[in-house]
């Protein structure tokens, strides 16, 4: 593969790094803002001048601290970035000749880079829904269907909530605890500009939207009214689960969101070239460090 031969290169990784932080304004020291550096060629690092500080361009982003080179990181994020359905820690670990945990963990911090939250809020046509993400029942060990599931239909399953901007065919999603009305009405509100067109099915958390042109498709009747419909969103829906179940295979919920920021951005993305996504994460990497402790201390809460 040509991009595997292209970041093979230490020297090409650096440069693609380099700019992607900096910028045209070039590298400085992190400690003191100087611009006097000393290149290190022998140890691919910059010496600063003033401070005597000497500093890689992985200081300040989703890879400091981390001793597998950025040819592997490079790799890891085009893959990410790419595969229609997500690549696997395993698959990374054996591409990459990493071990599996170091794979997983790479795995998160690009999925943190690709996080692309927005204070812009959607107007037009919008679509809201939500689904479950949890493994079947009638799938489960006696014992663990006996601790997760208590009552019917999506009991012990994580819900998703998703909106969809039908002009933009732009989706945003998020984790929430119930389908009652203060969670997803929260969502909408907080989302969506009030006056908007607002699609969604006859779930009876959605009564009371007043300030949107509501309208409901009734899924026990018909999936499509019209224009009315939610099946741009579903298709999403589609695709998540797919990654999910055919991938992932098990996802725990405390890390739900992450993946939902991974399926998110390359749905969003999915015009682009894949020069372009890569190159969108790559831009990305700056001022956002996931921590180990941070990201496993989750699953202890």
């Amino acid at each position: 593969m040509a991009v595997i031969r292209h970041l093979s290169d230490p020297k090409v990784c650096l440069d693609l790094v380099a700019e992607a932080k900096w910028g045209t304004k070039g590298p400085e020291c992190p400690k003191c803002a100087s611009k006097r550096l000393s290149f290190l060629s022998t140890r691919m690092m910059w010496k600063c001048l003033d401070c005597q500080k000497q500093f890689s361009v992985k200081v300040g982003t989703i890879f400091e601290d981390s001793p597998i080179p950025l040819d592997k990181w490079l790799c890891a994020m085009w893959m990410v970035a790419n595969c229609k359905n997500g690549v696997s820690s395993y698959e990374v670990a054996r591409a990459l000749e990493v071990s599996q945990k170091a794979a997983w963990f790479m795995l998160h911090r690009i999925r943190y880079a690709m996080h692309t939250g927005s204070i812009n809020k959607m107007t037009g046509t919008v679509e809201a829904d939500e689904t479950f993400i949890g493994g079947k029942a009638r799938n489960m060990h006696a014992g663990k269907r006996s601790r997760k599931i208590h009552g019917r239909g999506p009991d012990g399953k994580a819900i998703v909530f998703g909106l969809l901007d039908r002009e933009t065919k732009r989706v945003r999603t998020c984790v929430v605890d119930r389908r009652k009305k203060h969670n997803l009405q929260a969502e909408i509100r907080s989302n969506v500009t009030a006056g908007s067109a607002l699609y969604t099915d006859a779930l009876k958390s959605y009564d009371g939207l007043e300030e949107y042109t509501h309208k409901v498709v009734d899924h026990a009747e018909a999936y499509v009214d019209g224009n009315v419909h939610t099946n741009c969103l579903e298709n999403f829906w589609s695709l998540l689960k797919r990654a999910i179940r055919g991938t992932y295979v098990s996802v725990e919920p405390f890390h739900l969101f992450r993946y939902l920021d991974e399926q998110s951005f390359r749905f969003n993305e999915r015009k682009e070239t894949d020069s372009e996504r890569f190159q969108k994460v790559l831009n990305s990497i700056s001022g956002r460090r996931l921590t180990w402790n941070t990201l496993t201390c989750q699953e202890a809460g």
